[in-house]
């Protein structure tokens, strides 16, 4: 099957953010899908919501890819996200690293967090015209000095250094065979896979939503990508993004 992500790379030295610029260029021409910018170095890094993404300039990998998932009904655009979190456990996997996703698809070593993944859709005629999936991964980066609570870099983890040509390489291929897996709707795999890498599956830790702190347990993840969890007192509560806090 032809490749499609990472087909086309673009480098860029110096960047406000990759998405941004993905954005920009979608405006004016077309561009082929599975399209990768990749920056040296990104000013303004952006997370979910309004979270910033700290990266040192040269040390990581900080890239977007452009996607046209049409085939994808809109009722589960939440698998785009999952098979893009699932790309990038399959990549550290290669580097005998085990990592999880925690909800909605940030990747996690241990309790601290080596990647963030911001996917921005487009929608027309109740389809998803096109999606940028913007990546930070943390590579080789030594020191965190923003006051973000728990980042991590693979080097860190590892203490070994890595090429960030050679990783990206890695990566796309990585992510490419799980998108993929999604055109060919294999929705029961991507379902399960995620459920079996999700960050506390299962286990009972403490959480916080609008009524309080509370104890929990992740059920799992429903069709719209609502995280599930159940209450000590046995309700079961369905949470969209940034309705519940992990503690």
């Amino acid at each position: 099957m032809k490749r499609i992500i990472g087909s086309t790379i673009q480098q860029i030295s110096s960047i406000d953010s990759t998405n941004n610029y993905a954005a920009a260029q979608l405006l004016t021409k077309s561009l082929p899908e599975g399209f990768v910018v990749v920056a040296n170095s990104q000013n303004v890094g952006r997370g979910q919501g309004q979270n910033a993404w700290e990266s040192e300039p040269g040390k990581n990998l900080t890239f977007s890819v452009v996607l046209y998932p049409e085939f994808l009904e809109i009722s589960k655009q939440f698998g785009l996200s999952k098979v893009i979190s699932l790309g990038v456990l399959d990549f550290l996997l290669l580097l005998d690293v085990k990592a999880s996703v925690k909800w909605p698809n940030d990747i996690y070593l241990g309790d601290k967090k080596v990647a963030g993944i911001l996917i921005e859709n487009s929608i027309r005629e109740s389809k998803i015209s096109s999606a940028i999936v913007g990546i930070g991964l943390n590579i080789n980066q030594q020191i965190f000095t923003s006051n973000a609570p728990n980042p991590v870099s693979l080097s860190q983890y590892t203490d070994k250094t890595y090429s960030l040509e050679e990783t990206l390489n890695q990566l796309c291929a990585c992510l490419d065979d799980r998108y993929q897996q999604l055109i060919q709707k294999d929705f029961g795999s991507i379902d399960n896979d995620y459920l079996t890498n999700l960050y506390r599956f299962g286990l009972w830790s403490d959480y916080s939503d609008q009524e309080g702190d509370f104890e929990g347990r992740i059920l799992g993840v429903d069709k719209i990508g609502q995280l599930e969890i159940e209450k000590r007192s046995g309700e079961i509560m369905k949470y969209q993004f940034k309705e519940v806090v992990f503690k």
